[in-house]
């Protein structure tokens, strides 16, 4: 059930838990660990990347046992009023039951919020999940990256209007 799953801000304290989880979904996924979010430094420090003005990060837990977690933050090197949805990723326990849907909808609000006008992100070609899940909150593919996010091994990128 959705109601066993509580959705919050990145606390400091969850910094090596969830470093672990990203680490553990990206390997799971055969994601390279060259041009992608594995090799992020931030990945250590969530709490700390996203403790910034116009950045957040959620965290997804059951009976406080930290599942995963996604953020916003503005986009590196990015038109003015585009954030990036960045480190969308679960557990295989906080996959299937509407975690997702939820996660995306809060962020998109905090991005509206924020005042981005467009949401980017970037994915990789099998998770097939992740990219139905982003169609269906609305975002569309594009043909080329946005920004410079240092990820140049995914290469599926989209965006949502937020206006």
């Amino acid at each position: 059930m959705q109601s066993d799953y509580q959705i919050r801000p990145v606390e400091r304290k969850d910094n090596a838990a969830l470093a672990t989880i990203l680490r553990k979904v990206l390997i799971e996924f055969g994601v390279p660990k060259v041009g992608t979010a594995y090799q992020d430094p931030e990945l250590d420090d969530m709490y700390g990347a996203y403790s910034k003005e116009w950045h957040s990060y959620l965290v997804v837990l059951k009976q406080d046992v930290l599942l995963g977690g996604a953020g916003i933050a503005p986009l590196h090197d990015g038109p003015t009023g585009v954030c990036e949805l960045q480190k969308m990723y679960f557990a295989p326990e906080a996959r299937g039951v509407g975690m997702g849907k939820r996660m995306i909808s809060q962020l998109l609000q905090l991005a509206t919020g924020f005042g981005y006008r467009l949401c980017y992100l970037e994915t990789m070609p099998n998770m097939h999940a992740a990219q139905k899940l982003y169609a269906a909150a609305g975002f569309s593919y594009i043909n080329a990256p946005m920004g410079n996010t240092g990820h140049y091994s995914c290469p599926v990128w989209m965006t949502k209007s937020l206006i």
